[in-house]
């Protein structure tokens, strides 16, 4: 097998028998090719090791035909149905998907310094707080497609944004935890705190609070960081601490499978002693020992029309400027039911 690196599209032309502009048409899909033509090239182009060059494909079409994912993870339930569903969703559409994980120390100014960008994609998909307010201007103002997931864009600039309903359905759980369990000493496991989806929450958490008349009690508020280790120190602080409380609403499932942890390793019953009710409704939550009661929020078909509105963009189509998927309370055992 011929090196990688020393590959060219003449190598490809010479072992097809055909010339390099019927290659390049092929490749760049820019003009058709007989059937017979194509799966020539398309198996000198295997034998050869040869994967085409991007920036080539650029100069040919205008276009990378490749969507970017900026994520600031890529672990859990939740990032992979996000994941999965906008690969799959992109490759139906014919663009390949680069992803790269967002780092505290990669959060740039303003200059574009993330590993995927308008250098190799088409446009990008961005979740939550990944990039900087500045990072969302410098791709605004220079025409670059993108799409904001549980996040809105900054009030000067129009980037559109998809998320889940946060607000309702955080009143419903809290409403199902005061009305049926009769449950008033609610903790409130919350996000990261610069996450808009665990701000929403809060508002939502607080809110419900003062419409039942229940004052709001700051020593029940811990950091859950959408996290279990997180999650299961803070509850095993509050038990220390003989903390009083009676259920807790983490503010998404992998919080709660960590409080849950916390409480059973303490001996405390769920959920004759404490209710534990979460947000996301991941794919363990039906197999937790109770079920866990939650919301469930559709991310799938978040990831979806993340993909048909970024793709919209690039073809210069008109799209919405907020997109938010209802989400649903689905109750359990680990409520009380």
């Amino acid at each position: 097998m011929e090196n990688k690196r020393s590959v060219t599209i003449r190598d490809v032309a010479r072992r097809a028998g055909v010339s390099i502009a019927t290659v390049s048409r092929y490749i760049n899909k820019t003009a058709p090719v007989s059937k017979e033509v194509g799966e020539s090239i398309q198996s000198s182009m295997k034998e050869l090791d040869f994967i085409p060059n991007s920036a080539a494909r650029k100069l040919a079409t205008n276009q990378y035909s490749t969507l970017g994912l900026l994520l600031s993870d890529i672990k859990g339930d939740f990032f992979s149905v996000l994941v999965s569903e906008i690969e799959k969703d992109a490759r139906a559409a014919g663009f390949d998907l680069l992803i790269s994980i967002s780092r505290d120390d990669t959060v740039t100014t303003g200059t574009n310094a993330f590993s995927i960008g308008p250098q190799n994609t088409d446009g990008m998909i961005i979740f939550a707080d990944c990039a900087s307010d500045n990072d969302l201007k410098y791709y605004f103002f220079n025409r670059y497609p993108v799409v904001l997931v549980c996040r809105t864009a900054p009030l000067e600039i129009n980037i559109p944004s998809v998320g889940v309903e946060n607000l309702q359905a955080t009143k419903a759980i809290m409403r199902h935890l005061i009305e049926v369990h009769q449950r008033r000493k609610i903790v409130f496991l919350r996000g990261l705190p610069t996450h808009e989806d665990s701000m929403v929450r809060e508002i939502g958490y607080k809110s419900v609070l003062a419409e039942k008349n229940i004052p709001f009690n700051p020593s029940l508020v811990y950091p859950g960081n959408f996290d279990r280790d997180s999650a299961f120190e803070s509850v095993k602080n509050l038990l220390k601490k003989n903390t009083d409380f009676d259920a807790i609403f983490a503010c998404d499932d992998e919080a709660a499978i960590g409080a849950m942890a916390a409480l059973t390793d303490a001996g405390v019953d769920i959920p004759g002693q404490v209710s534990v009710v979460g947000f996301d409704d991941q794919t363990i939550a039906p197999f937790l020992n109770p079920s866990l009661t939650t919301i469930h929020a559709p991310f799938a078909e978040v990831g979806r029309k993340a993909v048909d509105i970024l793709i919209k963009q690039i073809n210069h189509q008109a799209v919405d400027s907020l997109t938010v998927i209802p989400s649903e309370l689905v109750i359990r055992h680990s409520c009380g039911c």
